[in-house]
């Protein structure tokens, strides 16, 4: 299939799940089962649409990587064993690695918290020519520590700082962020992988079950489903207060790993494809240079089956 009808395509898988306006979003609008018209025994097929997918990211991102202009920053948010890792890791298989970086930010070490928030993840920011991939974000900041207090308190803050408008402070902080990278260059695309309580359950019980599985559960990841109500309700605000044209976020079907692998490329797909990306255009002083180097190498050719045949005889 050529690119041109992969791009096409893609735009329907992604576009039901992109929001650019967070103005009255509700989480629950959407379905953490969607799989839009498909059926459970399309997933060889989405596999294999999956795979299509990969190979046109591939040609993509080789030209992002040629052209040197753009940068890409991909965001994934999602409660634990939303499919985080799964999906980065099947969508980006065939990314050549030297133009893609992955990043996971876990709790913030002593010297993160001695920086300011954006700090840790600044530092993080993918280059032109490249995607890179947060694994977690600065979203934490509007996510797990407004579901846990003390985890601001932490940050030593001024206290004339955290007050009742600190969180707005955060979502504005984010978005002019956020603006000023699309205006430097780097596009962005997040994703919040939308994954129900109870299919996150059935993969908890997977991995306790499994031997192969159990270093991936941890008692904090139970605990945390304690809190699945103040998650559904920071997720819903964050979302609404900072998705925007620039900065869009995907709220991604979870409870199906095909359909959200599906659906994750479509959007990456979708945005390299936004940026009218071409190899660079060689000028004529180069292609004088490169005619020079042809015939050097032809002329060496020459002397070397000379030599040969001198051997030879």
């Amino acid at each position: 299939m050529q690119t041109k009808e992969v791009i096409k395509r893609a735009k329907r898988f992604a576009e039901p799940y992109c929001i650019t306006n967070g103005n009255g979003f509700r989480l629950k609008d959407i379905d953490p089962g969607d799989i839009l018209d498909l059926k459970s025994e399309d997933k060889p097929r989405a596999r294999e649409a999956l795979a299509i997918g990969v190979q046109a990211l591939t040609e993509l991102q080789d030209i992002l990587y040629a052209q040197d202009r753009w940068a890409v920053l991909l965001i994934f948010q999602a409660m634990d064993a939303a499919g985080k890792d799964g999906a980065i890791k099947h969508v980006m298989s065939g990314v050549n690695p030297q133009g893609c970086q992955v990043f996971s930010f876990k709790a913030p070490s002593p010297e993160d918290l001695d920086h300011d928030y954006l700090w840790r993840c600044i530092k993080c920011l993918p280059e032109r020519g490249r995607i890179g991939i947060f694994n977690r974000s600065y979203y934490e900041e509007t996510l797990a520590v407004r579901v846990h207090p003390e985890f601001l308190g932490r940050q030593k803050l001024p206290r004339e700082l955290v007050n009742n408008n600190v969180w707005k402070s955060r979502f504005k902080d984010i978005r002019n962020f956020e603006r000023y990278l699309t205006r430097n260059d780097t596009i962005i695309r997040k994703f919040y992988l939308h994954l129900s309580k109870g299919e996150q359950k059935r993969r908890f019980l997977e991995r306790l079950d499994d031997p192969d599985k159990n270093w991936k559960f941890s008692a904090n990841d139970a605990k945390e489903r304690e809190y699945w109500k103040d998650y559904m309700n920071v997720y819903e605000e964050t979302i609404r207060h900072t998705a925007t044209k620039y900065a869009p976020w995907y709220v991604v079907p979870a409870d199906n790993k095909w359909f959200t692998r599906v659906v994750v490329a479509a959007a990456v797909i979708e945005a390299l494809a936004s940026l009218d990306l071409a190899y660079p255009k060689v000028g004529k002083e180069k292609l004088e240079e490169l005619e020079a180097a042809r015939q050097a190498l032809m002329g060496k050719d020459a002397e070397e089956a000379e030599e040969d045949r001198a051997v030879s005889a």
